[in-house]
């Protein structure tokens, strides 16, 4: 049996699998990635936003809506540059990506953001490559970062390397990772992996499941007890409240698996959908978000500015189009080089920075559920080298 939680789900929720579709795609040719990447002059530059407007799917299109007024709004925020926002529909389809991409090109564009999908950014990439265009996609799949495209989606890599580094620092380092047997939460596992290895913790445990609510209830058992024989303090779970997390915060405490023995911690966002917030076994649960004061005041500004609150990823687009702005005020155009410079940007979920791998780093906040209600245990930080980095 499927999992049955949650299913109707608005389209804050849809945003996850959205940004995390097509893992298994190549990055773009890394030899693309030099300082000859340039775009903008003077303090004037025409962007492309390639939005997933006009598809059959209501909630694409109004992701695609979201995106192009959060756009507008960094646009209009913006202080001592001209940005000339040109709108292209890509209908969320891979082929139209690279029609309008081209298009995009052929009519002057400086600069891509967008698009959405991760195998459309790849498709954007390699067209925009040969005439020395950068893309900003919104997906925040690491497989398509690289060379000329950089993603602006919190990824699984930064997401795990910050509660690595917090739970650390409080003494629990003893870490056990626990996902599905999909591509995705593999894609999670390895994260989780690479930022203990990297953040001087302990793996101690490494389990998969079957992703159905039998295969958690068959698996639970022997998960909980390799976590308790091999002295785990902290566990991660890369599923999400929309699939098999709530049956696995509720099989494994019941399995010796308790909040005394060990502290849960997620990849996904655990406050998403609200009701997910009552479960019982996600009490105590640890996960990482962005600055909430940041993004609950971009979020106060857009609904007034448009009068219906922006889909949850809206914010990527007000991020794009802020770092394009704050080079090109400066007048250090937009090469790869000028992109990835340490110092990054203040965005409309707080501050972030491109990595020269193309990937970023987001200052995120470590969130705790505690009596159905998110409480922030440590604060974003407000500047790049600072605590949380």
């Amino acid at each position: 049996m499927t999992f049955q939680f949650f299913r109707q789900l608005g389209a804050g929720v849809k945003a996850g699998a959205l940004a995390l579709a097509s893992f298994g795609l190549a990055a773009c040719d890394p030899s693309a990635m030099n300082s000859g990447f340039s775009g903008g002059s003077g303090d004037t530059v025409q962007v492309a936003l390639l939005v997933p407007s006009g598809s059959s799917d209501a909630n694409v299109a109004f992701i695609g809506q979201s995106l192009t007024n959060a756009a507008r709004l960094a646009a209009n925020d913006l202080q001592g540059v001209t940005v000339d926002l040109r709108v292209y529909d890509t209908a969320g389809s891979e082929a139209l990506t690279s029609q309008v991409t081209s298009q995009a090109i052929s009519e002057g564009a400086d600069v891509i953001v967008g698009p959405l999908y991760a195998q459309s950014a790849n498709a954007a990439g390699r067209i925009a490559a040969g005439s020395g265009i950068n893309v900003l996609s919104f997906s925040n799949n690491p497989a398509v970062a690289g060379g000329n495209v950089y993603i602006l989606g919190q990824t699984f890599d930064d997401t795990a390397q910050r509660l690595v580094r917090y739970s650390s620092n409080r003494g629990r380092n003893r870490f056990m990772v626990i996902s599905g047997n999909t591509t995705a939460e593999q894609v999670g596992r390895d994260a989780v992996v690479r930022a203990v290895q990297n953040g001087g913790g302990q793996l101690v445990g490494n389990r998969t499941f079957e992703m159905s609510q039998e295969g958690v209830a068959d698996a639970a058992p022997g998960i909980a007890t390799t976590a308790l024989n091999a002295g785990a303090d902290a566990v991660f779970l890369t599923s999400g409240p929309e699939g098999a997390l709530p049956f696995l915060v509720q099989h494994l405490p019941e399995n010796g698996l308790t909040t005394d023995k060990v502290q849960y911690m997620g990849l996904t966002r655990w406050d998403v959908p609200a009701s997910a917030l009552s479960l019982p076994g996600l009490q105590g649960g640890w996960f990482a978000v962005p600055d909430p004061a940041a993004g609950q005041n971009f979020a106060n500004r857009y609904t007034q500015a448009y009068g219906a609150p922006p889909h949850a990823i809206a914010g990527l687009a007000y991020d794009g189009i802020a770092a394009v702005g704050a080079l090109t005020s400066t007048g250090r155009g937009l090469s790869s080089t000028a992109l990835s410079q340490g110092n990054g940007f203040a965005g409309a979920n707080g501050v972030f920075r491109f990595l020269p791998n193309g990937t970023n780093q987001r200052g995120l906040a470590i969130a705790q559920i505690a009596n159905n209600r998110v409480n922030i245990i440590d604060p974003a930080p407000r500047r790049l080298g600072g605590a949380g980095f």
